[in-house]
């Protein structure tokens, strides 16, 4: 929280310092033509100079380029929330900065590499994916606020400017603080990123480079312990810190720094149709995760009886349990690349992964021993080739380990633009994955939950079609896992949870289908996207709802002599019942279980939104009719899902 002070006390200082009609923004052709024909009959004084929108550029890792948009649309409805992103397939716990369940397995993103684990914990993590880097004709400012569900607020302050047309520094903190109408629910959460890029004026060089640092706290309740208390009728329960909850006092945190550098080098001195380049790609990572629960025992009463529980099963501590998992990692990536100009780039490399995921402690006991550590090596040899020219973009990457841990990844993916509104991507991969660490060894306080296994690789294949055209966007994915690795409840004691890492012997096949389309007519629209999914396996391992649905219908329109644009309409949303996986905050972990089916609620929201100037205002009331459709709502089996709720937000961008 210091940092969002410090960035809250300063922000001030930079919003008044930037002038509102230094700069004009060119939106579409017309004000582009007006420009032209403004240039040429009068000559532009430094005052009257006009930067345009192609000159405030958001870059990706992989050099894929957009540009800052302060339009509202329908598509930044859906991406004001917490990730930022649009979350359909995604099914938030209660409070804002908490966990999310997944409706849509196919979004799941695999590496090949060993991950740290505790994946219910990263989804509000930036990855090094999830950082882009700026090119920017001015400074540039972007402020987003929201309001959350109790005692709190969510701010994500960042700034952008260019030194020279060559160097860009970048900062920017996402903090959050909500209480959460829950017993035990606080989130405090915090995201720092400073990132930069930079090239030399003869374009020989070009470095990316950030540093973040992201905290996650969570108070951990485990969950409602008495269902029927929240979905009977008795209005006393509608005030939600009556209900009873397994943890009064557990909360987890999870901290992780990065520092990363991607950089490459011209060998030629003249860009030509034939170039050589050396790349070089650093990332040096350390994280921890820590769960803390003073009070181990919690009182159920319901209506069987009144009884004290251990909802974890037996400790070997009679209170004050801190368990923390520490990890770090390094990884180098050495390359050379042939660019051709007609015939693509051709990269060979090398990558070297190392890691020491560890605890403080060994534990032995009557049957068995539990390490404190896993470390080991990878060195990779891999090639890839890109192929971009005229319509067609295409990718092939293999690699393969030639050190003692086997692991290789095979990824083919292409795409076909027949139009600026048609085209069509196709893909496929083929990975045979490490375990993730948290699979292999785990250390606890409660004594079911320490382990040390040797799991076999997971094999993953995948085939992605992708087609956005005038007519509708549809994604196919067809996935088949071998050896899949989760977490299942082992104990029938529907009161006490005893999880456990499992890998299964037999197949899975997975298949989604997901369409989206809008109509308009006139100022009114209907935004609609469907999801389709199907399993075939022996046994109920992967479970996700087979429909999912979300539909928008708004109305658009200029007020005030167009001083003032707005959309407003409702949302729909809908997914069927299925055994959802359920939450394991010891773990940071969903866990696979066939006891309780949740879904089939509808959830409807009333948005209201309206942009003046480069401002985005949204007003929403979030599942209005949560109070007459009955409380059957749930994010996993004994979490419940927000309650009715109006909440206000903006976005508000500076150019100076």
């Amino acid at each position: 929280m210091k940092r969002l002070l410090i960035i809250l006390i300063f922000l001030p200082f930079l919003a008044m310092s930037q002038e509102k009609d230094s700069l004009l923004l060119k939106r579409n052709e017309s004000d582009s033509r007006k420009s032209e024909k403004t240039t040429s009959n009068k000559k532009l004084t430094k005052s009257d100079s006009i930067a345009t929108i192609d000159q405030y550029k958001i870059i990706s890792l992989k050099n894929d380029t957009t540009y800052v948009d302060t339009s509202l649309t329908i598509q930044k409805e859906y991406k004001f929330n917490y990730l930022r992103k649009d979350n359909f397939g995604l099914l938030p716990f209660s409070n804002e900065g908490q966990t999310y369940n997944r409706l849509q397995y196919s979004l799941n993103s695999v590496s090949s590499y060993p991950q740290f684990g505790f994946s219910g914990k990263h989804f509000n993590y930036m990855q090094v994916e999830d950082i882009k880097y700026y090119n920017v004709a001015t400074p540039m400012t972007e402020l987003y606020f929201k309001t959350v569900m109790e005692q709190g607020q969510m701010i994500d302050a960042f700034i952008t400017l260019n030194t020279s047309e060559r160097l860009n520094f970048a900062i920017g903190y996402r903090g959050l603080r909500s209480l959460g109408k829950y017993v035990n629910q606080l989130s405090s959460n915090g995201n720092f990123r400073f990132i930069t890029s930079y090239n030399t004026k003869n374009k020989r060089y070009f470095m990316k480079a950030h540093f973040t640092g992201q905290d996650l706290t969570n108070g951990e309740n485990g969950g409602i312990s008495n269902l029927s208390d929240f979905e009977g009728e008795d209005p006393d329960f509608n005030d939600r810190p009556r209900l009873d909850v397994y943890a009064l006092d557990a909360n987890s945190v999870m901290k992780g720094n990065r520092f990363f550098v991607d950089h490459y080098f011209r060998i030629n001195k003249e860009k030509t149709n034939n170039n050589l380049f050396i790349n070089h790609q650093f990332n040096y990572e350390n994280k921890f995760y820590e769960y803390n629960q003073p009070t181990i025992f919690t009182q159920i009463s319901d209506d069987i009886s009144d009884r004290v529980i251990s909802r974890f099963g037996d400790s070997y501590n009679s209170s004050n349990i801190k368990d923390k998992t520490r990890y770090n990692r390094m990884y180098n990536k050495v390359g050379a690349t042939y660019e051709n100009a007609t015939l693509g780039q051709f990269q060979f490399f090398i990558e070297d992964f190392r890691y020491n995921y560890f605890y403080n402690r060994t534990i032995i006991n009557e049957t068995e021993s539990i390490g404190n550590l896993l470390s080991d090596e990878f060195n990779i040899v891999g090639g890839q080739y890109i192929y971009q020219k005229n319509n067609w973009n295409g990718r092939f990457l293999y690699s393969n380990s030639i050190s003692n841990q086997k692991m290789s990844n095979l990824d083919a993916s292409a795409s076909y633009k027949f139009d600026e509104r048609n085209n069509i991507h196709f893909r496929y991969q083929n990975l045979s994955k490490v375990p993730d660490h948290s699979y292999n060894l785990f250390q606890s306080s409660y004594v079911d939950y320490n382990w040390q296994n040797s799991f076999e690789n997971e094999k993953i294949n995948t085939i992605e079609v992708a087609a956005n055209t005038q007519w509708a966007t549809a994604a196919l994915n067809i996935s088949s896992y071998e050896d899949h690795l989760y977490f299942q409840d082992t104990n029938a004691n529907f009161d006490v949870l005893t999880v456990k890492p499992l890998q299964y012997s037999k197949s899975i096949n997975y298949l989604s289908l997901k369409v989206s389309k809008e109509f308009k007519f006139g100022k009114f629209a209907i935004d609609n996207t469907f999801l389709y999914q199907k399993v075939d396996q022996e046994d109920d391992i992967l479970n996700v709802p087979d429909f999912v649905t979300r539909n928008t219908i708004y109305y658009s329109d200029h007020i005030f002599k167009k001083a003032l644009y707005f959309q407003t309409g409702f949302t729909f949303s809908y997914f069927t019942k299925y055994f959802a996986n359920d939450y394991n905050p010891v773990l940071g972990e969903f866990f696979v279980q066939n006891q309780r089916e949740i879904g089939g609620f509808p959830t409807v929201d009333f948005f209201l939104n309206a942009k003046i100037r480069n401002t985005r205002i949204y007003l929403k009331a979030e599942h209005f009719n949560s109070s007459f459709t009955g409380n059957n709502f749930y994010s996993a089996p004994n979490y419940p899902y927000r309650d009715f709720i109006v909440r206000f937000g903006l976005v508000w961008n500076f150019f100076s």
